[in-house]
This record gives C-alpha cells, sequence and structure tokens, in this order.
C-alpha cells in the first residue's frame, strides 16, 4: 500500500496558496460569475489505464473544451503508481503540480491534512451533490470539508464460479466466514478445487476486520484499534482461511497466481474488486460462458456485519491553482452524469451518481453485481492522513500470522506498536 509524508510537510504549503503554480496564466482572484467568461489552461493529470481507459477520458476533456471554448485543457497521463509521490512534490515544491488531479480515494485525507488540494463546498465543483451515493462522496471529506468529487468507484465482493458450487450441492454462496471456510471443504472434497485463494495483501483483508466491528484506529477517540478483541477475532478467522479454505499461498506471486488458479476452475471462490472481472473472464472457467461468474457480498462477521472498503477515485483541484474557477467547471463536467455515464459505458467502471446507473450501463453484469454490493456492505476507510503508511506494517505481520511465525496477538500488538509512531498522541487500546 501507498505509504504517507510527515504532516510537518504541511509548513511548505503556506506559501502555496499564494502563489499560482497549475499551469495557467490567469489571475484567479477574478471570479467571473458567468461560466461562459471563464478562461484560460489548466492541466490535469490523469490516472486510467493510459492504453484501455484514457481514451474515454481524452473524448470528454474535447467535449469540455467545445462547451467552453476559452479554456484548455493540458491533459497529461501519469501512471497509478507514480502520481502520488509526483503530485506531493510538486505541491510540496509549488513547482509542476497540476490543476486538477485524479487521485486514489485513500489518499484524500493526507492531501487535504498537508493543504495540497482546495476544499470544494460552495464552488461550482459540487455540483447536484444529493445525486451521489453517500460512501463515496463520504471518500471525498475531511475534517467536515470536501475535497474532492466522486468519479468512479468500486469495493470487494465475493466473486465465485457457479458451477463449481453446483457442482458441490451449494445453493448459495456463503453469507457468513463460516459458512465460508465450510464451503471451501466441501467444495474440495467434492470436486477437487480449492475453495479460495488467500490474498496476503492487507487491504483484502479488511473486509475480515470490518465485520467482525474492527478496524485500524478510532480518530475521535484517538485510540489504535488494530490490536482489540474484534481484531483478535478478525485475524484468528483470517488464519483459519488461510489453513482450513485456501490454495497454497506464494507470498512471492500472490496477486498473479491468485487470478490464474480462480479464472482457470482451480479456486471456486475469491474476495476481489471489480477491476479483476476482465481478466477473469479470459479464464477457462469463463471465457466461453461469462454467465459463470457469480458476484455476492463479502461474507459476515460476528454480529451479522458484512462490510467491505470502498475504493476508486475522486477529482481533486489544487490549492495553488492558477484557475481556480476553470479548475471548478472542468471538474462539474467530468463528474457530471452524462460524463459518468460515458466513463462508465467506456471503461466498465463503477459511477459515483446514482443517475448515471442507466440501462445501458446496468446492462453490464460486472457493473449490474458491484452496484448491489456496493449498496449493501461498502464503507469508507478510516479518515486518517496516515492511513496509507498504516497498510505497511499491517501487512509485514499479517504475513507473518499467515505464515505461522507469529500468533495472532503478537503480530497484531507488533502492529499496534508500529502504528503509534505513526500516530503521536494516539494510545493503543
Amino acid at each position: 500500500m501507498r505509504r504517507g509524508i510527515s504532516i510537518a510537510a504541511a509548513v511548505t504549503v503556506v506559501a502555496l496558496t499564494a502563489s499560482a503554480c497549475g499551469g495557467s496564466d490567469d489571475d484567479s482572484s477574478s471570479k467571473p460569475k458567468d461560466p461562459k467568461d471563464v478562461s484560460g489552461t489548466i492541466t490535469y493529470w490523469d490516472t486510467s489505464d493510459a492504453a484501455t481507459e484514457a481514451p474515454t477520458y481524452k473524448a470528454l476533456v474535447k467535449q469540455f473544451e467545445a462547451k467552453y471554448p476559452k479554456i484548455k485543457v493540458n491533459f497529461q497521463s501519469v501512471p497509478f503508481t507514480d502520481v502520488e509521490q509526483k503530485f506531493k512534490s510538486a505541491a510540496k515544491s509549488g513547482k509542476g503540480a497540476p490543476d486538477v488531479v485524479r487521485t486514489d480515494v485513500g489518499l484524500m485525507a493526507e492531501y487535504a491534512s498537508l493543504g495540497y488540494i482546495a476544499p470544494l463546498d460552495g464552488t461550482p465543483a459540487l455540483k447536484d451533490t444529493s445525486d451521489f451515493a453517500a460512501t463515496p462522496l463520504n471518500t471525498a471529506k475531511y475534517n467536515g470539508k470536501t475535497y474532492g468529487v466522486p468519479s468512479v468507484t468500486d469495493t470487494l465482493g465475493l466473486l465465485y464460479n457457479k458451477k463449481l458450487l453446483k457442482q458441490t450441492g451449494i445453493a448459495n454462496p456463503p453469507a457468513t466466514w463460516d459458512e465460508f471456510i465450510a464451503d471451501a471443504k466441501t467444495i474440495k472434497e467434492k470436486t477437487g478445487a480449492y475453495g479460495t485463494y488467500v490474498n496476503p495483501d492487507s487491504y483484502f483483508l479488511l473486509p475480515l476486520l470490518y465485520s467482525n466491528g474492527a478496524d485500524m484506529a478510532d480518530p475521535s477517540a484517538k485510540k489504535i484499534t488494530i490490536s482489540d478483541d474484534a481484531a483478535v477475532k478478525a485475524l484468528t478467522t483470517a488464519k483459519q482461511i488461510n489453513d482450513q479454505a485456501s490454495m497454497k499461498v506464494d507470498f512471492a506471486n500472490a496477486y498473479q497466481n491468485m487470478q490464474a488458479a480462480f479464472k482457470n476452475g482451480k479456486v471456486a471462490m475469491l474476495i476481489q474488486g471489480p477491476w479483476s472481472v476482465a481478466d477473469t473472464l479470459s479464464g477457462t472457467a469463463f471465457k466461453s460462458d461469462q454467465a459463470n461468474l457469480g458476484y455476492a457480498p463479502v461474507p459476515a462477521g460476528a454480529g451479522g456485519r458484512a462490510q467491505a472498503p470502498t475504493g476508486g477515485h475522486n477529482l481533486a483541484v489544487y490549492q495553488g491553482s492558477g484557475n481556480l474557477d476553470a479548475s471548478y467547471l472542468f471538474t462539474q463536467f467530468m463528474t457530471s452524469t452524462e460524463s459518468q455515464v460515458a466513463i462508465a459505458k467506456g471503461t466498465g467502471t463503477l459511477p459515483t451518481r446514482q443517475s448515471a446507473y442507466t440501462s445501458a450501463v446496468t446492462s453490464d453484469p460486472k457493473v449490474a453485481g458491484f452496484k448491489s454490493i456496493l449498496d449493501k456492505t461498502a464503507r469508507p476507510r478510516v479518515a486518517l492522513p496516515q492511513v496509507g503508511s498504516l497498510f505497511t506494517p499491517l501487512q509485514q505481520n499479517y504475513v507473518k500470522i499467515l505464515q505461522g511465525d507469529e500468533s495472532v496477538k503478537n503480530g497484531l500488538d507488533a502492529t499496534a506498536k508500529e502504528f503509534q509512531k505513526l500516530l503521536p498522541g494516539y494510545s493503543i487500546g
């Protein structure tokens, strides 16, 4: 997962708002009331896949420029893996930052706390907010303000091979983690296929934490909760799944091997996101029968909870932009219902506006399947600037627990101590 940056860097940001470094020649102190009077050039950093998704975004940029002929958009494709450090470096130095950036929802709190992105409440960027699904909109909020506009969303769900479950006599996908383990054992016994393949990435651990009432931290109480009883229960279940229900995990190449095993019918169930579906459908288990791929919410844990993290991307406006007016208009246009419909149809991603789920969009089984999952189980990650950094020690100790090199309790206690270094003023438990 992504690593964070020291909040001390926020000191540098004070000067940024006074100097326009977003690639525009316009004076942002002039606030035209009529959008048709807004002019100038803005730079947009797009992190969608350059080959398969960016053409859809480029087409929308051309439509925006046709609607607002006085505004020119400098479209730049920036790899998703590079954009975080590139944007933070540019924003910190005040040199070369874009006016608008497509950003992972997990980075919103950090960017906002550092003063790198502008609050958008009351600006034209935020239009018809009641149309946004509540969970994606919440990913853009920090300390009571809204710092982004939701563009696309996703979550984790249970993908399953319908034929393998049917061969086993399982009528419905498992609704609880206990059922998940039991069904996995039955599948292996009756078909020879493994029930699942554990993804040792700590992001994929979140459904187990959430479903047992656990989380990494509680900002309101300033407490680290990753080692409390609920978290111990969650990790104990994760260990049971690994030991009793999973194909042997290759920790050096887990994701690729997990995908290969599932799409070729060697594994019956996976906790996965919509980004994996295109690859899954290329496998021998689904290529000739795409309807064989089933979609269900993640299983529930203690108390009947079934929850998974909300992912996706928001559009954020650089605090130091030299043309905030044009940036607001561009952000509004790119997140409108019409644009989200075009994005969903062109890229297969899920919209954040309810009105964008047209019949043409939901005719895609993946969109329809994950839309139902989003409505039932998606929730925001804890809104901490350091949340990206917390995944690193959690990942390290999660792997040790799965491999049997550390007990659940000792591994989580070690994680909590590492969290304390990243969360000054927080107590454990």
